[in-house]
């Protein structure tokens, strides 16, 4: 009589596949997740998975959390706040760089660009945005103080940058010399004053805040770009500083409302001018 052969064992290969297949979706599902959180949180989570044993995330260094304040010796205490202040200062400053990165982008722009029409420089407190009115792009129409539509595009674009990030903004008006359009001798203050008076009503058309503007002032010819002659097509143009506010550094660190509380703040010196744009109530 013929044998009945044995049935063939197929092992546990299934459960092997079926683990890396639940493990992926699980990975997906985090990515997902990471992905929609804030943009603060983003780049944290990306240093810390660059040197997760040095992240600058308040989190845990290992299996089992611990205090990094916790010491028993004042100097290790001041140095623990240093090191904390120095973490929380490099993710602001990651930030702020990717801020910038991302408005040139909106902008279609090249930061390598040598007469790029917009320059951004990181600061130790925020961003300095300057909009130059250059012949091949001007900003404003026939050297006035009426913004251009590619103008309009960049104000808008930066109204909801600065709308976005809570930025505290001052803006300054500059021009070259001699004044355009008339030689008059306060042509430069009323030219400088006016178009730094046309941002701050372009941004609070769009998106910002009026109480978020604190200062609006024209330089006129009197502060040219360092390198260049006051001659130049480059000092025509508008400088908008724009500052953290409070509420988003304590939002990144709650510390820092606690360590700022009580100290007195002191607003920038602001030279006497001939002509000074305020904003209208």
């Amino acid at each position: 009589m013929a044998r009945k052969k044995a049935q063939a064992h197929h092992g546990g290969a299934w459960k092997v596949a079926y683990a890396d297949f639940v493990t992926a979706m699980m990975a997906l599902f985090m990515v997902l997740w990471i992905s929609a959180q804030d943009q603060r949180i983003l780049i944290a989570t990306s240093q810390y998975f660059q040197n997760p044993f040095h992240s600058p995330m308040n989190a845990t260094s290992g299996v089992l959390p611990f205090n990094s304040k916790q010491t028993s010796h004042s100097e290790g205490r001041d140095q623990g706040t240093e090191k904390e202040q120095s973490r929380n200062k490099q993710i602001e400053m990651t930030f702020l760089n990717t801020v910038a990165a991302d408005f040139y982008r909106l902008l279609h722009l090249d930061q390598n660009l040598e007469d790029k029409p917009i320059d951004i420089q990181v600061t130790s407190d925020g961003l300095r945005v300057t909009l130059f009115d250059r012949a091949k792009r001007p900003l404003f129409v026939n050297d006035g103080i009426e913004f251009t539509e590619w103008g309009k595009f960049v104000m808008q674009n930066l109204a909801w940058m600065i709308d976005r990030h809570g930025f505290r903004v001052t803006i300054d008006g500059h021009t070259r010399s001699p004044a355009i359009p008339a030689p008059a001798d306060d042509a430069g203050w009323e030219l400088s004053a006016g178009r730094a008076n046309a941002a701050r009503r372009s941004l609070v058309y769009f998106a910002v805040e009026p109480g978020q503007i604190e200062r609006v002032t024209g330089y006129a010819d009197t502060k040219p770009l360092p390198g260049e002659p006051r001659e130049s097509d480059s000092n025509q143009r508008v400088t908008l500083s724009l500052a953290l506010s409070a509420k988003a550094r304590s939002h990144e660190n709650p510390e820092a409302e606690k360590s700022t509380a009580g100290t007195a703040v002191h607003e920038p010196d602001v030279l006497p001018l001939a002509q000074t744009a305020r904003p209208t109530p």
